[in-house]
Order: C-alpha cells, then sequence, then structure tokens
C-alpha cells in the first residue's frame, strides 16, 4: 500500500461512485491506471466493497440506540453474529471490552419499534440482558476509512 493507494481509498471512502477520471485526478492518474490501481485493491481485498449511506430519516426510521449485551456463558463472536445477524434493526455488533461482552447499534421506525427490536435481541441466546441508550442528538457522523 503505498500513497496512490492511499489517495485512491480516499476518493471512494468520500465517493463510491466516483468516476474512473475523479479518481486519477484524486491519485494523480490517468483513468485507466486508476482502473487498474482500483480493480487490483479489490481484488486483494484492501477494499472489501462498496456501498451506499442511506440517511435513517429517509426510511422514516428516526430511533436510533445504542445497546450493551451483556450473555450468559461464554459465546465466541462468531455465535453472537449469527445470534444478531436475523434482526435487520442491528446496523452494527461489536465485542467489546469491559463489562458488556458486545455494543449494539439499532436503528428503528419509533420507540415502540425499538422496544420491539431490543425484546428480540434478549430473547436471542446466548443473550442474558441489555443496557440500553436512546441516541437523542447525533453530533458528528464521518465516513470511515
Amino acid at each position: 500500500m503505498d500513497s496512490i493507494d492511499e489517495a485512491i481509498i480516499q476518493c471512494v471512502v468520500r465517493n463510491a461512485r466516483a468516476t474512473y477520471a475523479e479518481i486519477g485526478r484524486a491519485a494523480g492518474l490517468s483513468p485507466s491506471a486508476a482502473k487498474r490501481r482500483l480493480d487490483r485493491l479489490v481484488a486483494t481485498g484492501a477494499i472489501r466493497g462498496f456501498t451506499a449511506l442511506v440517511d435513517p430519516q429517509a426510511l422514516a426510521w428516526h430511533t436510533e440506540a445504542f445497546v450493551e449485551v451483556y450473555c450468559a456463558g461464554n459465546p465466541t463472536p462468531a455465535d453472537l453474529r449469527e445470534a444478531l445477524d436475523g434482526i435487520p434493526e442491528v446496523i452494527e455488533a461489536c465485542t467489546v471490552s469491559g463489562g458488556a461482552d458486545a455494543m449494539l447499534y439499532l436503528l428503528a421506525r419509533d420507540i415502540p419499534h425499538l422496544e420491539q427490536a431490543i425484546q428480540r435481541v434478549r430473547s436471542t441466546a446466548p443473550i442474558q440482558r441489555t443496557e440500553s441508550a436512546i441516541v437523542l442528538s447525533r453530533l458528528l457522523s464521518r465516513p470511515r476509512l
């Protein structure tokens, strides 16, 4: 990975739909050279995919929460992923250090919808209990590198 690859990655993180000409300008390459470098980054797994960031307001899902998950026993991260994969309101899930076993980010239409989603999380083995914090306002939201 060199500075050209980093420039390409930063360009597509800002705009996954950037043209090869735009990517080339950002990295100091011709469009065809930018395509070859981008294809190589995808082939090697440095770039795992391209995505659209959807504004939750567009879905009319306005309620966000962070949920700490506490498990019974000692489930593996793969077990937790499998247990949570079927709950579409779980947008992100991470294992964490500290008292909780995992931290979830949930998105729902409203409080009743959020409550139903949290109940589905709680009823999923091996989850024993949860603690939730509802998001009141978003202060920063940046694309990830």
